[in-house]
């Protein structure tokens, strides 16, 4: 007794743990059982996820990209570039945290693995450090690749009423369409 009521550690750790565990286990259960009712049938948030997972693995292909560049620039325009390349990422960057909460409020695992991404994007990926210029060809060209797979997660999110998800994707087209539109300028 004396133990207890000088609340022996060891005694105290396992009932915490304890106490942890049946937490956990009844979190998990809750989890399990809660049913998302947001007035967009399960079909249709999965099918607007899985959209939303393309764009993600789109959009963090491209922040690598667009950082890499960053990074490795150079030429009479490093400057320039660097700075820009800098905004772009950071705006990217940002971006993906959007749009992974938007898959999980839909009640969907967001993909998060170099081998989800790899799979998912449709920008293609080219090793080595090209010159400034063809640099700002294949961003421009990553940008235009986000914005056909921002164009095919409309008619999915429009037709199940989603208006949270066609914001988002609103918001990422006019970014992606102006930001090909400024890389674009650099090469005329």
């Amino acid at each position: 007794g004396l133990a207890i009521a000088r609340g022996d550690a060891s005694l105290n750790m396992y009932i915490h743990l304890t106490g942890l565990q049946e937490l956990e286990m009844a979190n998990k259960k809750a989890v399990k059982n809660a049913k998302i009712d947001i007035g967009i049938s399960e079909v249709n948030r999965q099918k607007i996820a899985n959209g939303l997972s393309a764009l993600l693995a789109d959009s963090y292909t491209l922040y690598l990209m667009t950082h890499n560049f960053h990074w490795n620039v150079k030429g009479p325009m490093f400057n320039t570039l660097h700075l820009m390349f800098m905004e772009q990422y950071t705006e990217l960057w940002n971006a993906l945290d959007e749009i992974a909460e938007r898959i999980r409020a839909l009640g969907f695992p967001a993909p998060g693995t170099y081998a989800e991404f790899a799979r998912l994007t449709s920008i293609e990926e080219r090793p080595g450090v090209p010159e400034a210029m063809e640099m700002v060809r294949r961003l421009v060209k990553g940008h235009e690749a986000v914005t056909r797979t921002v164009r095919k997660g409309f008619p999915v999110a429009e037709k199940a009423g989603d208006e949270s998800t066609v914001d988002l994707l609103t918001q990422r087209l006019q970014i992606h369409e102006k930001t090909a539109w400024m890389l674009r300028s650099l090469l005329q």
